[in-house]
């Protein structure tokens, strides 16, 4: 009897659903906008979930069987089976994986995005050859997530990795976590247009910040110089703690190429050891790396 999983990478953005025979051969794939902003926003999202996998499943042999894995931009408590820690916050709270469960009638895994990124890096990508892997999500926001000998290391409350919500400036702004100056404000996209917006009272996209950098515009210059900063700062105290063999970026801004220059420079800086050399990788499975780690979450 073959085997096949689907995965489901929920998105703050996109939403996409692929299907691996048992040698991981993709077999289809599909890509859908999240449904946000309405007043139903949490029921939207499992019925457009539920009909990408119902319709992925009939493309299934009826010989076949298949295991269901979701990524999600959170974490399900262990002790309630909720959502906690999530920036799509329809999902706050609820029992996304109960509900699907039962949309679907079979058992679904779910997972943390960052931890599926970081699956599919260590077995896959750019971190196959190393026993333990750091991967970390530069977007609109900013996740991380452990994997040692490619497997998923979670923790005690399964939010090792979470690395986006430690507070490095309790004078920072307020994160939607509640706490002051977490990484995710000084790092990601959105933090980093803030800071700009801040200092200049313009909102510009982080696009644009990049090239007025490149271009020497000296507003652009000096938010950069300061998110590169921020970057080796916070990467090279994690590095500090964990130690990991190898780092790989992800998400949006892992295409900056500064950052696997400059940035290396102010992430050895910042590390407590004179002579850091731990690789800091651009991803190799781009942004299908979270569809197909959600794909090997559910593999029995």
């Amino acid at each position: 009897m073959n085997s096949y999983q689907i995965g489901v990478d929920l998105g703050g953005t996109k939403t996409e659903v692929i299907v691996l025979d048992s040698q991981h051969r993709e077999l289809h794939r599909k890509r859908i906008a999240t449904p946000r902003g309405t007043d139903r926003e949490y029921e939207s999202i499992c019925h457009a979930v539920y009909h990408l996998i119902r319709d992925a499943a009939a493309l299934i042999p009826e010989s076949g069987t298949y295991t269901v894995g979701i990524g999600i931009p959170g974490v399900i408590a262990p002790e309630t089976g909720l959502v906690i820690n999530a920036n799509t916050t329809s999902l706050m709270g609820r029992p996304f994986r109960l509900d699907m469960e039962n949309l679907l009638e079979t058992k679904v895994e779910m997972e943390n995005d960052a931890n599926c990124f970081t699956l599919a890096e260590s077995r896959r990508g750019a971190g196959k050859n190393y026993k333990t892997v750091f991967g970390i999500i530069m977007g609109t926001g900013c996740g991380g997530g452990l994997c040692m000998d490619g497997q998923i290391h979670r923790g005690r409350h399964g939010i090792a990795g979470e690395w986006g919500h430690f507070s490095v400036d309790p004078r920072g702004n307020r994160c939607y976590c509640g706490n002051r100056g977490c990484v995710e404000t000084k790092i990601s996209g959105s933090g980093v247009e803030d800071a700009f917006w801040e200092k200049f009272d313009e909102r510009l996209p982080m696009r644009d910040i990049v090239d007025g950098f490149r271009k020497g515009e000296y507003r652009c210059a000096e938010v950069f110089r300061q998110f590169l900063d921020d970057f080796g700062r916070c990467l090279g105290g994690l590095i500090s703690v964990l130690d990991p063999d190898a780092v790989v970026l992800g998400g949006g801004l892992s295409n900056i190429e500064e950052l696997y220059t400059l940035g290396v420079e102010r992430v050895k800086r910042y590390a407590f050891h004179p002579q850091i050399h731990t690789p800091i990788l651009r991803n190799e499975l781009g942004d299908s790396a979270g569809v197909y780690g959600a794909a090997w979450i559910g593999k029995k």
